[in-house]
């Protein structure tokens, strides 16, 4: 019998962008030869421009949404802040029609050429063990509560047509670990404690159950710069006992701006896939070119 072909898959997964995305940023990812983009949110605060550069990034992609996009609209405090007239414009639901199909917050994206899914967390989300922005997240998905979170991202997973899942979120799931240093630590006062959101660790534990490959799980939302010391960074690469690979992308800033006469240098987490496993994953920092400064092996596979 003939061996299988070799099915590798590089993906680019972008951290909190926080109003630094260019198209220089597309020249990049083309130039490389990225297979597929994931954004894990914080494009900006409601920023419709970058949503806009994005939403024309002519390769394949998927999005969520963070906090920050709704960071005037969500809570009763931003709302306050607003500096738009909310009557005459709604910049949530602008983002949301920007991006389409490429949404997958909440919801599911199948992409046949590469034989998987990249199934959305709960948008929006500030992390931890408190439903925030209740009223917001009833009107605009009609949910009420972490179960029934969970629920609707498990049974959307579960419908894919494909056995592997990549899960997309803006906060990580629970579970990755309580130190102020950890994947989804809270690096904040009072110091350390899990931050995760529960719903998408039972979403992705059920999916599991049910026999789903989920090789994948990426997000940002908390940065890798910890504010409590300046010593070391933030856990950014977990790998639980059943395989799954955990990246947090959150490198911020994202761009360095052009000093001493050289352009400025873009960074990107690639994760080699092959045959739908996670075989590597790097931080590169790049020119427009994709000529690559500097790079950094956050993991890689020991098969």
């Amino acid at each position: 019998m003939a061996p299988q072909p070799t099915a590798t898959t590089t993906l680019a997964v972008v951290g909190d962008i926080h109003e630094q995305w260019e198209l220089a940023d597309h020249q990049a990812l083309q130039a490389i030869g990225v297979d597929l983009a994931l954004f894990v949110g914080d494009f900006g605060n409601e920023s419709l421009p970058v949503v806009s550069l994005i939403a024309s990034l002519p390769i394949p992609k998927a999005t969520v949404f963070g906090n920050h996009d709704a960071w005037f609209t969500a809570s009763d405090w931003g709302r306050k802040k607003c500096p738009y007239d909310r009557q005459k414009e709604d910049r949530v639901k602008a983002q949301q029609e920007l991006l389409g199909l490429a949404d997958v917050s909440y919801g599911r994206r199948d992409f046949q050429q590469f034989s998987l899914s990249v199934v959305g967390g709960r948008p929006f989300t500030w992390g931890g063990n408190e439903w925030k922005n209740k009223q917001f997240m009833r009107e605009r998905y009609g949910m009420e509560s972490f179960a029934q979170s969970q629920t609707h991202i498990a049974a959307t997973a579960l419908a894919s047509p494909h056995e592997t899942l990549i899960f997309l979120a803006h906060n990580g799931p629970t579970g990755l670990g309580n130190h102020a240093e950890s994947i989804c630590g809270r690096d904040w006062n009072p110091i350390g404690g899990d931050f995760g959101d529960p719903d998408l660790a039972w979403a992705i534990a059920s999916v599991r159950e049910q026999g789903k490959q989920v090789p994948l799980v990426t997000f940002g939302h908390m940065h890798h710069r910890l504010r409590h010391r300046q010593d070391r960074l933030r856990e950014r690469v977990y790998v639980d006992h059943q395989g799954t690979v955990y990246l947090n992308a959150a490198c911020v800033p994202r761009i360095q701006t052009e000093k001493d006469g050289l352009p400025a240098a873009r960074n990107f987490s690639l994760v080699t896939l092959v045959n739908g496993t996670v075989e590597k994953i790097t931080l590169v920092w790049l020119r427009n070119n994709g000529e690559i400064i500097s790079q950094e092996t956050l993991w890689i596979s020991a098969h």
